[in-house]
């Protein structure tokens, strides 16, 4: 018997259900990388309204490629959390001690998710200053789900995932919107102000919302994200098991047709939505992450197609939060820093855009130049910490 053993078994069964795979998953790093990338290009579109329609997201109902990105990081985490908290407790470490270290990783997401709102490169804006954000819904889903991955089951976290999406669909369809009335009787459903989750954001932080009434990343909302962080976690149990690779792939294969489908279904009902984050929208892109986790699992961990094409896309994939930040250094002054023209000053990337159509491209492609360009720009930088071996982690 070896010496780890004992400490296996101290762990709750969820955890103890198979051995630590011997190598890290190049899968999920190239996943991050072109999640990260991703993000990048949707950021910074250039001008919003002329940019393709794939890289813009969705006004309201309905989705298009670029919502599927931040759905993509909360499932990531989740799966990683899996592998780390399993690893931990082999070392030793107790329970209580990585949900210690999970809670300080949540204020430092959170911290650094105010930074970038901050916007320091422009100033502070205290009176606008936007409290909600990606990282600060990635801390409160990391959070919650580390709890469940540590003292609960398998089947208590599927017994989780279906409660949060079914009673946000409750909470959404009969609790009545103060001053506005019951959905779907007195308003309509899922009206973009009159629903409860844009209502507790104008109470509790009016004026410093991202949409002025209502934000994307809002309190409630948060509660859904939770059931997207858990689908990772779901995975990451069954990526951890003993299961050949090949049954590993085909059942998530299978996972992911069925989530698109569910999502399809009950998007009759409760309509695919990425800015209140609902139900179908989290089986949809729930769906979308396991076929694409599929198909880089089979390319990547099953016929091993590796080699140095993968670097670049690594470079952003092993270095996600500072990915996060230089982010902020391109769309912060890139939307807020002017420029003088004939017609009066213009923001940076209008005057870009301008430029780009001046020298002959179409808008749409103008606009795509100008988030290539940004990625490329954000590459560069990342590049320069991934020569000298700089991680950013929290």
């Amino acid at each position: 018997m070896s010496a780890t053993q004992p400490l296996i078994r101290a762990a709750p069964p969820v955890l103890e259900s198979a051995k630590p795979l011997s190598e890290r998953l190049l899968c999920l790093d190239v996943f991050r990388g072109l999640a990260v990338a991703g993000m990048i290009l949707v950021d910074n579109p250039g001008s919003d309204d002329l940019a393709y329609g794939p890289i813009k997201h969705a006004d309201w109902n309905g989705w298009t490629p670029a919502d599927f990105i931040f759905p993509s990081f909360l499932f990531l985490v989740g799966i990683s959390m899996v592998f780390s908290f399993a690893a931990r407790l082999q070392r030793g470490e107790s329970r209580t001690h990585i949900l210690f270290h999970a809670f300080k990783r949540s204020l430092i997401l959170i911290v650094i998710g105010l930074f970038v709102n901050a916007s320091p490169i422009i100033g502070l804006d205290l009176h606008t200053w936007r409290f909600e954000g990606v990282t600060q819904r990635i801390a409160l889903c990391y959070f919650a789900a580390a709890i469940l991955v540590l003292w609960s089951s398998r089947r208590t976290t599927w017994i989780a995932m279906c409660a949060c999406l079914l009673g946000y669909w409750a909470i959404l369809r009969f609790v009545p919107v103060p001053g506005f009335g019951r959905p779907g009787h007195s308003i309509p459903f899922m009206d973009p102000d009159h629903n409860l989750v844009a209502w507790l954001e104008r109470k509790l932080f009016m004026g410093h919302l991202f949409n002025g009434t209502r934000d994307p990343e809002g309190i409630i909302s948060t509660i859904p994200a939770i059931a997207t962080t858990l689908i990772g976690v779901l995975t990451g149990y069954w990526l951890r098991s003993e299961r050949s690779p090949s049954t590993k792939a085909i059942h998530m294969l299978c996972a992911g047709i069925l989530g698109l489908v569910a999502g399809e279904i009950w998007n009759l009902w409760f309509p695919i939505n990425k800015n209140l984050w609902t139900s179908s929208f989290v089986l949809f892109s729930g769906g979308f992450a396991l076929l694409f986790l599929t198909l880089l699992y089979w390319l990547l961990e099953i016929k091993r197609c590796r080699g140095a094409w993968t670097m670049p896309i690594l470079v952003f994939g092993t270095n996600a939060i500072a990915g996060f930040v230089v982010d902020s250094f391109v769309y912060g002054p890139g939307y807020s820093f002017t420029m003088k023209s004939p017609n009066g000053p213009v923001m940076w990337h209008d005057a870009a855009q301008a430029k780009f159509v001046s020298l002959g491209f179409s808008a749409a492609n103008a606009s795509l130049i100008y988030s290539l360009a940004a990625v490329l720009f954000c590459w560069i930088l990342l590049w320069f910490l991934w020569r000298k071996r700089i991680f950013l982690k929290v």
